[in-house]
């Protein structure tokens, strides 16, 4: 999201640069190029805000971008445009003046909005909404909260370069992250690509362990994890542990995110044991039977991690801090 307002305002503040440019040229003045620039002012100002405004409504979780109404958008923005060409046509210098000073206001403010509220999403706070029910009951499906972006260091933009750590991240930790798919092919979790979708998971593994999962237990290091309140599980008949017969290419696999394409649901009760690489983790949902999660797809980079779930704003009933 933080990426698509910057796009937005960079275009609105380029939209800005070539309009002084342009007045300081006395272009403007020409009726002929005074009706392109209007109309090119409200094709720019109006694909923008259908941009940002369909991915919101999209759920902001980086699911596949809705095409179809995105065309059907810009038809109606190229309407606008044109009847702007033509009304522009018709105005006088006078109201030329007028319309020059109002579009440039309206570009000021979506270049300086765009641009302070991208930085605050790059760095500091993103809203997110729960997707599925893999983190009940801690989460449902509906849910809206903050994202604190701040709390496992400030990333600089478009790179993975990280400074100004607080926290650590530790076994326990709710985190939104990147799904960790190598390209757009890549299935995992049924017959679904999920390739560049946000995910919520809590860790369960850290660098350098050895995860096991027995039952549909989690155990590291050889030892269970003592059961948690949050953890939900389904009174339900479970696949008995299945031999690892080679560890190297289990390992391997499920490295390269491909394991359940092997495996499949087997791998919700009987798992491992692998070792969590250096720079990665082994997250899961609460909702163990129902959660798409490390057991299936592999690690979590370090890079991909976007923040720690930090606060419910919606709905106002459950407002709270989240553990």
């Amino acid at each position: 999201m933080e990426a698509r307002l910057f796009l937005a305002a960079c275009i609105m503040y380029a939209f800005t640069l070539a309009t002084r440019w342009l007045q300081r040229k006395n272009k403007l003045t020409l009726s002929s190029v005074f009706n392109k620039w209007h109309a090119i002012f409200l094709f720019l100002i109006l694909t923008c805000a259908l941009y940002v405004a369909l991915f919101v409504m999209n759920g902001g979780l980086g699911e596949p971008y809705p095409l179809k109404k995105f065309i059907i958008g810009e038809m109606i923005v190229l309407g606008i445009s044109v009847y702007g060409y033509i009304i522009a046509g018709k105005a006088n210098s006078a109201k030329q003046e007028k319309i020059i000073k109002s579009n440039l206001d309206w570009s000021n403010t979506v270049y300086f909005a765009g641009f302070v509220a991208s930085i605050v999403m790059f760095f500091f706070i993103q809203a997110f909404k729960i997707p599925s029910a893999s983190m009940r009951y801690t989460l449902v499906e509906g849910d809206h909260l903050f994202v604190n972006k701040a709390t496992y260091g400030f990333r600089v933009p478009f790179t993975n370069i990280r400074f100004g750590q607080f926290n650590d991240i530790k076994r326990g930790d709710i985190i939104i992250f990147q799904f960790p798919a190598k390209d757009r092919n890549q299935i995992n979790c049924g017959d679904q690509s999920q390739y560049g979708r946000d995910f919520v998971k809590r860790v369960i593994g850290l660098p350098g362990e050895t995860v096991e999962v027995k039952n549909g237990r989690p155990w590291i290091n050889g030892q269970e994890l003592p059961a948690q309140e949050y953890e939900v599980y389904e009174d339900l008949s479970r696949v008995p542990e299945v031999e690892n017969d080679n560890p190297a290419l289990y390992q391997e696999i499920w490295q390269d995110h491909l394991l359940d394409n092997y495996l499949g649901l087997e791998l919700r009760d009987s798992f491992g044991p692998i070792v969590v690489p250096e720079g990665t983790y082994f997250v899961m949902g609460d909702n163990r039977d129902n959660s798409c999660d490390s057991r299936f797809w592999g690690p979590v980079p370090r890079e991909n991690i976007k923040g720690k779930a930090w606060f419910i704003y919606w709905p106002l009933k459950k407002i709270s801090l989240i553990k």
